[in-house]
């Protein structure tokens, strides 16, 4: 059987998918399985193992439409899964050939209109009444149109030797992620600093700050507030990141790419969430703690906060140190994880 995955981005939409790419690799052995992704993605997919062929989408312009589905015809698709549910991701699974479309039902399309491009979907049974489900356990669902059904949440990701490990030593540290491509999804700096300083005052940890492009302002702003607990990391790329986050103690970060890595290669998280709903996007494992304003949000799932007051300008430095406390005292997590 030949099946092409779409989930063109963003970063943490496609770790959350790696999950089911493994499940049906488990299931289906002797598959070809493909993956159609944004290009600018491409080196994270690189790393999911078990794929035969990451395929990219390179611009948004008519010709590299044409491009891409000329590539995606070369194969006969048997089965196309968009876990996407965007018109654009939508058209991209119709227009491949694939014999069978498969998308979410109408309870969980982000764009209506995606429907009449599939031609079969779940059921949606578990969100008529209300309920949420994670990300990732909506993506596996949406495999039991294939009879494909996972014991467990895996992410298949090859462990590729980083030169940053260089710089680390042989101390334990924890990972700070200040950065997000919603500005209204960073907590304070001047509030990670102080964070950076509890966990070198009470737990012994010593600090990295992650930093993205653009970011390394903010970033530095985090460690001129630690007091010299915190150190600004070298400049990452994803297996960088993948490598300093199974060497971490601990990740702190509120919604944003690197903190869904950190959580599919294990890593201790604790989580600042707002404007995204933590039971939806936020870490999956049982032992890992969120400090959360969604329930106060004005703002749900909007880039930019429009509020008199922002969210998360209410979370406090003795929250976040007492999720800590919580997070690193906690047991091995219950949810069985494999990477």
């Amino acid at each position: 059987m030949n099946i092409l995955i779409v989930r063109l981005g963003a970063l943490g939409d496609l770790v959350h998918a790696v999950p089911a790419a493994a499940a049906l690799r488990a299931a289906m052995p002797d598959a070809r399985i493909d993956w159609l992704v944004d290009a600018r993605h491409r080196p994270f997919l690189d790393l999911v193992t078990g794929l035969d062929r990451v395929v990219t989408l390179d611009g948004r312009s008519v010709s590299a439409w044409v491009d891409v589905i000329r590539r995606l015809r070369q194969v006969a698709y048997d089965v196309a899964i968009d876990f996407q549910g965007l018109m654009k991701s939508a058209v991209l699974a119709r227009a491949s050939g694939a014999r069978r479309v498969l998308g979410f039902s109408m309870w969980h399309l982000r764009e209506k209109g995606a429907r009449p491009f599939y031609s079969e979907t779940d059921d949606g049974t578990a969100d008529t009444a209300g309920a949420v489900r994670h990300v990732i356990d909506k993506n596996l669902q949406l495999l039991k149109v294939l009879g494909v059904s996972a014991d467990a949440v895996r992410f298949p990701l090859a462990d590729v030797p980083s030169d940053v490990m260089r710089h680390v030593g042989d101390e334990p540290f924890a990972l700070i992620n200040p950065g997000a491509a919603w500005p209204n999804k960073r907590w304070s700096p001047e509030r990670y600093g102080e964070v950076a300083s509890f966990l070198r005052d009470v737990r012994g940890l010593r600090t990295l700050v992650l930093w993205g492009p653009g970011e390394a302002e903010l970033a530095s702003a985090v460690v001129d507030a630690s007091k010299g607990a915190a150190r600004l990391a070298p400049a990452t790329r994803i297996p960088d990141i993948l490598a300093l986050a199974r060497a971490a103690s601990l990740f702190v970060s509120g919604d944003t790419g690197p903190l869904h890595l950190a959580g599919a290669v294990g890593t201790p998280i604790v989580a600042i969430f707002g404007p995204t709903d933590p039971e939806r996007n936020g870490p999956w494992a049982a032992d890992d703690r969120v400090v959360s304003r969604w329930a106060l949000c004005e703002c749900a799932y909007q880039r930019q906060c429009h509020a008199a007051t922002w969210c998360l300008d209410d979370v406090t430095v003795s929250e976040v140190s007492a999720a800590i406390l919580q997070r690193l005292g906690s047991s091995a997590s219950s949810r069985q994880r494999h990477v």
